[in-house]
Formats: C-alpha cells, sequence, structure tokens
C-alpha cells in the first residue's frame, strides 16, 4: 500500500513539476524563501519528484508545510496525504484529518473524499457514517467517481443516509459512466435484479460487458451467465432438436 501510495504521490507532484519546469530551481528557492506560497508548494513539487534536485521527502514536507500554512489548499491536500502514511514525517492521524480537512473545506474533491474515508472507517476521527456520507456527497457533487460509488453503497445500505435504491442508482451511473469498473458492475446488478431501476436485462448486460472489458472478474462470470440464459434454445426450438435433429 505504501509503495502505491508514495508513487501516487509521486504523480501529482509530476503533475504540477511539469508546469514549473521551465522556472530556475534558484528563483522557486528565493521566492519560497521569502514567503511565496505558491513557491513554496513549488518547491516541495521539486522535492518530491527529485526535479533539479535530489529527491528528499522530509525537505519536500516541510515546503509543503510551510505553504500550507499560508493556506495554499493543493499543499494542505498533499500535506494531508503525507501525515497519512509517514512520508518524510512521523505517521499522524491527527494531522493528515487536520490538513485534509482544510484542504476539503476549501473545495478540493479528493481531500473531501479521503475525509469521508476517515468519517466510514473511524481513522483519526470517530466513526460517524453520517458525516462520511456528507463528505463523500461534497466531493461526488464535484464529480468524484470514488466518491460517487461510496454514495451510492451508503445510500443502498441505508449507511448515515435513508435506505434508497433509486438514489443508490444515480449515483452508482455517474460513476459508472466516468468507467468506475465496481459502479459499472453494481449498475448491472441492479438491472439485472431490478432495484432502483426497472429490471432491464440489455442495460444490465451492457454495464457487465463495460465492467468485465476492464477485467472486472465477478462482471465476466454474470455477463456469461446471462448470454447463456439469453441463448437458452425455447419450447419450441427443444422439440424441433428433439424430433427433428439437425443430420
Amino acid at each position: 500500500m505504501l509503495h502505491i501510495v508514495r508513487w501516487c504521490i509521486g504523480l501529482f507532484a509530476i503533475c504540477f513539476a511539469l508546469l514549473v519546469q521551465a522556472e530556475d530551481f534558484e528563483a522557486i528557492k528565493r521566492a519560497a524563501e521569502n514567503g511565496d506560497a505558491q513557491a513554496q508548494f513549488n518547491l516541495g513539487v521539486r522535492y518530491n519528484s527529485g526535479q533539479g534536485v535530489e529527491r528528499d521527502d522530509a525537505e519536500a514536507a516541510k515546503w509543503y508545510h510551510k505553504a500550507a500554512e499560508q493556506g495554499q489548499a493543493d499543499a494542505q491536500f498533499v500535506l494531508g496525504s503525507i501525515y497519512a502514511f509517514g512520508l518524510g514525517v512521523a505517521r499522524d492521524d491527527a494531522e493528515a484529518v487536520k490538513w485534509s480537512r482544510k484542504a476539503a473545506e476549501q473545495g478540493n474533491a479528493t481531500a473531501q473524499y479521503n475525509l469521508g474515508l476517515r468519517y466510514a472507517h473511524g481513522r483519526g476521527v470517530e466513526r460517524d457514517e453520517a458525516e462520511a456520507a456528507n463528505w463523500y456527497r461534497k466531493a461526488a457533487e464535484l464529480g468524484n467517481a470514488a466518491a460517487q460509488y461510496n454514495l451510492g453503497r451508503m445510500y443502498a445500505g441505508g449507511q448515515g443516509v435513508p435506505r434508497d435504491d433509486a438514489e443508490a442508482a444515480n449515483w452508482y451511473r455517474m460513476a459508472a459512466e466516468q468507467e468506475h469498473v465496481a459502479a459499472q458492475y453494481t449498475l448491472g446488478e441492479m438491472y439485472a435484479e431490478g432495484r432502483g431501476v426497472t429490471q432491464n436485462d440489455a442495460e444490465a448486460m451492457a454495464w457487465y460487458q463495460k465492467a468485465a472489458e476492464q477485467e472486472h472478474p465477478e462482471a465476466q462470470e454474470a455477463l456469461e451467465a446471462m448470454k447463456k440464459q439469453t441463448h437458452k434454445p425455447g419450447f419450441f426450438e427443444r422439440l424441433r432438436e428433439k424430433f427433428w435433429p439437425k443430420k
């Protein structure tokens, strides 16, 4: 898990690094030392990605911290992730929640989603399903597919919100249309069973197909099962095969 998180943070940093790569490292450093929050964040990116300087997670965390304290939302988001997994700092759930919340309150959808996860699982905060649903909704409304899927699950199970299969299907669909594979499979199930939507085998197969193309094993199995059921010979076909078999 740690190497995946490091990769994600590194990818995030590289994306920003591409935006600032034309800038001279020393110029960024001077601006950062003079208190420029964006430069401090950019310097953190440089140390995080190792662009133009030796990679140093602790130094990156230091500059992210300076930028975050000045209200730089991207730095707050990254700092929350850094504290969550102890990258360049000691792991600290309370600090992770603190900085994720600050970024979330500034409209960072991923930070909102992360905060929802923390409330859902009680990591660094007291477990609170209603609060988890609240943060998932904020992120979902900003288009975060994972938050849309999780909000759908909460409506399907009545966790933190009233149980509502139609509302669950609505959020699953939003995530599925963004290629969220679990949402595609779940939406297929809902069409197959007629939960929250009108039962429709063709729609079920279409969503199973999308998930199967992303190598979702349960979707692949469900799709094959539905194909066999669809192609099952009818009564007259079976009668014909019995008495007038093909030669």
